[in-house]
């Protein structure tokens, strides 16, 4: 499960630069939780949380980001703007990672939610 998830941040970094942002920072840790990405976007400053799956027989990656995932990243995102002198525009985007046929499919899903 732990290589799965580090080759999709490793995928999902690739596609999200070829999309235009630049990558800040890979995984943020505190005590509280970690950020897979930090990025950004034009503008925005982007905290995005990376899901990857096999297949689909338990949903689709983005489904896993639950309620409880959603507030823990706000959190987190929320101790990495104390250090930052002005507050940027900032978006929680998801990127889903799903291996069909051996070749992954991904689905970006920008201001997945708000805090």
């Amino acid at each position: 499960m732990v290589k799965l998830g580090h080759r999709g941040e490793d995928l999902a970094v690739k596609f999200l630069e070829q999309t235009g942002y630049v990558i800040i920072q890979r995984n943020f840790k505190t005590a509280i939780g970690e950020i897979d990405i930090i990025a950004r976007d034009n503008e925005s400053l982007v905290f995005i949380e990376v899901k990857t799956r096999e297949s689909l027989d338990f949903g689709y990656p983005y489904e896993s980001v639950t309620r409880a995932k959603r507030k823990k990243i706000a959190n987190v995102a929320s101790l990495f703007l104390k250090k930052l002198r002005e507050l940027p525009q900032c978006r929680f985007d998801i990127v889903s990672i799903c291996h069909k046929k051996g070749k992954p499919e991904f689905e970006l899903i920008k201001d997945a939610f708000e805090i």
